[in-house]
């Protein structure tokens, strides 16, 4: 029997530190200690009898001592196992390559915010401040994950602050009307004007373009829905179809007329296409919302590259913009610009909101407002004048 400082009694397997704590160990099935500290003796009994309960009856035990990297590799795996690939990947792009080297090998128990702190401080010199926020949000959700499983008694990340800037909101790149026409023009004399053109009409993302398949499409309902992904992989070399980026992200997009005289300008050439080996494939992913295998049949692509006939890849796309922004003089710009340009259009057009949230498939009218909405100095004089002859 462990006693506490004043010398009564815990119970068996629990006793009070000279620091305060108490602490609950026991040995589990596979003859190894298990200790845990906690602020209080009753503390420390529920999680001795739910610990030798579940060590007893469940064929999965985490052990208390276990390291960050176990944690880690464990909690991709059986916790988040739903996450979007490309979320997936982020995550473990951003521990492997800044949070396991200075914490990974530590255990869970012993990790502290001063150690959290050094993760951040050591990307300060080379990173962007979103990166670093992006290794602070993960950060901040393994250890949050780790605190609500009862591994660890306390969150080593409070107190902890990122400091370097994160990119504006008015530096996230949009197309004024002005540059949007000389875009346009310019991107006419491309193989790819269509896609873009698309993109500006119904805010698609690029993965969700890439991976538009005629079965989408419903030319009598004037409809086009989003129901799946497609990406190259470069690492793996090949490519890779997926679920939407979040289940809000299923959405179903009424067509504008430019944007339904495109894909039947589209459909009407499909025959006289090139096509490669790659089409002739067909890739299976998991549907988000029902957990069943879905497959993306490669020929049944909308965009086939004119002269590969194969799709393009993602990054082929900014390559080929960058030449276009040259062409007409304009500031070079990403594929996703296209996305924000579409969306700061619609609110110029008076759009709700919240209507434009459902057409984005956000999760959160927040992320609408706050990154993807932005004023222009146009938008602001117009306003201006609506103000001035309501009152005049």
């Amino acid at each position: 029997m462990g006693k506490n400082l004043k010398g009564k009694e815990c119970g068996k397997g629990i006793y009070q530190r000279k620091d305060g704590f108490f602490s609950a160990r026991f040995i589990n099935r596979q003859g190894k200690r298990q200790e845990k500290c906690f602020y209080t003796v009753q503390e420390a009994r529920n999680w001795l009898e739910k610990a030798k309960y579940e060590d007893k009856h469940s064929n999965v035990f985490v052990p208390a001592d276990m390291t960050v990297d176990e944690w880690f590799e464990y909690w991709i795996n059986h916790i988040v196992g739903d996450l979007a690939p490309n979320t997936r990947r982020n995550y473990n792009e951003r521990y492997i390559q800044n949070i396991q080297p200075v914490v990974g090998s530590m255990r869970l128990c012993d990790v502290k915010p001063l150690h959290c702190k050094m993760v951040l401080n050591n990307m300060d010199e080379d990173y962007a401040g979103s990166t670093i926020r992006q290794t602070f949000i993960v950060m901040g959700t393994i250890f949050k994950s780790a605190l609500m499983n009862d591994l660890i008694a306390k969150h080593p990340m409070d107190g902890v602050r990122y400091t370097k800037p994160v990119r504006a909101v008015n530096d996230i790149k949009f197309l004024t009307i002005e540059e949007q026409e000389k875009f346009l023009k310019a991107a006419r004399r491309s193989h790819n004007y269509y896609q873009y053109a698309l993109i500006l009409q119904t805010g698609l993302r690029t993965g969700e373009m890439i991976g538009l398949t005629w079965d989408a499409i419903d030319f009598e309902k004037r409809t086009l829905t989003v129901n799946k992904t497609l990406e190259y992989r470069h690492k793996q070399g090949q490519w890779r179809a997926g679920p939407p980026k979040t289940p809000q992200s299923y959405r179903t997009i009424p067509l504008t007329n430019q944007a339904y005289e495109i894909l039947k300008k589209i459909a009407s050439k499909e025959d006289e296409r090139k096509e490669s080996k790659t089409l002739f494939q067909t890739l299976e992913y998991i549907d988000r919302r029902t957990g069943q295998k879905k497959k993306l049949v490669m020929k049944d692509l909308v965009f086939v590259n004119w002269r590969t006939g194969e799709p393009a890849k993602n990054s082929s796309y900014d390559t080929h913009l960058y030449k276009l922004c040259d062409e007409a003089n304009i500031k070079r710009f990403c594929m996703h610009a296209l996305r924000h340009t579409y969306a700061t259009r619609a609110i110029e057009s008076g759009m709700q909101p919240k209507l434009l949230q459902q057409l984005l498939g956000h999760a959160s009218i927040k992320t609408t407002m706050d990154r993807y909405v932005h004023v222009t100095e146009d938008s602001l004089a117009n306003a201006v004048r609506q103000f001035e002859n309501h009152f005049s």
